[in-house]
């Protein structure tokens, strides 16, 4: 399985390679017809003879006295009559039978119930008020007594030794 892979990828690679490779050759083939073709002179431009000019046309005027025709005129067509519908008779509404007036239904006395009586809730007895007690008193502390802070002696300033100065020799000028 391995051989048939690697023969393949053989093969491929060879068809990219001679691809490639007629590429190179038409492009150098199209470069050389290039570098040897004529260059041909310009042509000059036509001379085209100057575009004719259209006189103007004068307008159309009426001869004097010539009046504009009128409009022939149109008779007046008569008003269609609009015809009058006839007026039907109203039919007659048959009156309703009177429905004879029922008795009011009496609503029952309801009885009276006796009121129960409302029973007395028992007294709670008054509790007594305890007396807080008062907290006893915190004696003040001294404060504590914090130590001094101690003395940092000066250091001497540190001197620098002195900057050394750096001659460079100036570049050439670059030659043309």
């Amino acid at each position: 399985m391995a051989s048939k892979n690697s023969a393949m990828s053989s093969l491929l690679f060879l068809m990219a390679l001679l691809s490639s490779s007629s590429m190179i050759n038409a492009a150098r083939y199209l470069e050389e017809e290039a570098a040897h073709k004529e260059e041909y002179p310009e042509l000059p431009k036509p001379e085209l003879p100057p575009h004719p000019t259209v006189p103007e046309l004068p307008k159309p005027e009426l001869p004097h006295g010539a009046a504009v025709p009128e409009l022939p005129k149109v008779p007046e067509l008569p008003h269609p009559e609009v015809p009058k519908v006839p007026e039907l008779p109203h039919p007659e509404v048959p009156e309703l039978p009177k429905v004879p007036e029922l008795p009011h239904p009496e609503v029952p006395k309801v009885p009276e119930l006796p009121h129960p009586e409302v029973l007395e809730l028992p007294k709670v007895p008054e509790l007594p008020h305890h007396e807080v007690p008062e907290l006893p008193k915190v004696p003040e502390l001294p404060k504590p007594e914090l130590p001094e802070h101690p003395v940092v002696p000066e250091l001497p300033k540190v001197e620098l030794p002195p900057k050394p100065e750096f001659h460079f020799p100036e570049p050439e000028a670059a030659k043309p």
